[in-house]
């Protein structure tokens, strides 16, 4: 097993950048956004403080959330590729919010071989983010937040790695239907691979990958009459990527929403393609209950086919 299972480590490395968003840098996977709402809007959230909130992309927003919302989200993506996500998030009177989150994700069917080319075994690989967030009103039109998050990852065999990062943000209201929002992610963010467990020595290594820090900047526009909402935002990160996204909202009645967006939008000579997206939610309501079914589709430059993104969730 030993003699080939670094051709197995390096393809595993390899299979993860269809995730990436930057570069195929460590947690490219919590980079791909954050439910079907989010994700059907080009993930420009980072200003949103209306709907199914998601501290995902700011941790302040969650002092705006007026109910008590419960999600799961599950991905049906190309290249044996697998996204789920679960969040929770509600208010703590008078002035506070929280959030709690999990991110699923992984790639499996891979086919592993010998050197003679004889299939051995199908290998697989996973990492997971656990999340919790918490933020305050410090005046009735500023919010600030931070987030704590946990990632594990399992590459191969006993090849796994754990980190904590943190996450902070700010939410502002500069006008009645205008918001700014601001968010420094994974702040400390590392993975350590040790594979002497797998090697023999001196082959055997201990690397370090950091996560790539992100910065966002966004402006969200609440439309008169609650009729919907437009944003757009601005990422910039340590591996000095600069991505634009933009995304707006439509509400056609009180139970049915549209929405489109297009995220990556990159002017670099490294572009790696811009994501268009679009989707819609059909909700009812049932006494204090309002149960939700949200869709996105969401175009990729290099896979074979897009990606489906189903969230159900409730308020209640």
């Amino acid at each position: 097993m030993k003699h080939y299972s670094r051709y197995i480590v390096l393809f595993l490395l390899y299979t993860t950048i269809a995730y990436s968003q930057n570069a195929g840098t460590a947690g490219a996977f919590a980079r791909m956004g954050f439910g079907a709402r989010g994700m059907a809007m080009g993930n420009a959230m980072t200003a949103i403080i209306t709907g199914d909130i998601s501290t995902y992309y700011n941790p302040a927003l969650s002092a705006f959330s007026e109910h008590r919302t419960a999600a799961a989200t599950f991905g049906i993506l190309s290249l044996d590729r697998r996204l789920n996500f679960l969040s929770y998030t509600q208010s703590v009177k008078p002035k506070a919010g929280l959030s709690v989150g999990l991110i699923n994700a992984g790639i499996g069917s891979i086919d592993g071989r010998n050197r003679d080319g004889i299939h051995t075994e199908d290998y697989s690989t996973y990492e997971n983010q656990f999340y919790l967030a918490f933020s305050n009103r410090v005046d009735e039109r500023i919010s600030l937040g931070v987030a704590v998050k946990i990632y594990h990852s399992k590459l191969f065999e006993e090849v796994t790695s754990t980190t904590v990062g943190f996450d902070i943000g700010a939410c502002v209201q500069i006008l009645d239907n205008l918001y700014a929002g601001l968010s420094i992610q994974d702040i400390g963010s590392k993975y350590k691979w040790d594979t002497h467990s797998i090697y023999p020595d001196p082959e055997g290594k201990t690397t370090t990958d950091k996560f790539p820090n992100l910065r966002r900047i966004g402006l969200a526009y609440l439309l008169p009459s609650n009729i919907g909402v437009v944003s757009a935002e601005f990422e910039n990160s340590s591996e000095k990527t600069n991505i634009v996204r933009m995304g707006a909202e439509y509400n056609f009645m009180e139970y049915f929403s549209v929405r489109s967006g297009v995220d990556r939008i990159d002017f670099s000579d490294k572009a790696t393609g811009a994501k268009p997206s679009f989707g819609f939610s059909a909700k009812k309501s049932f006494g204090d209950w309002t149960p939700a079914l949200t869709y996105a589709f969401v175009f990729e430059s290099y896979a074979p086919h897009a990606m489906h993104i189903i969230t159900l969730s409730t308020t209640f």
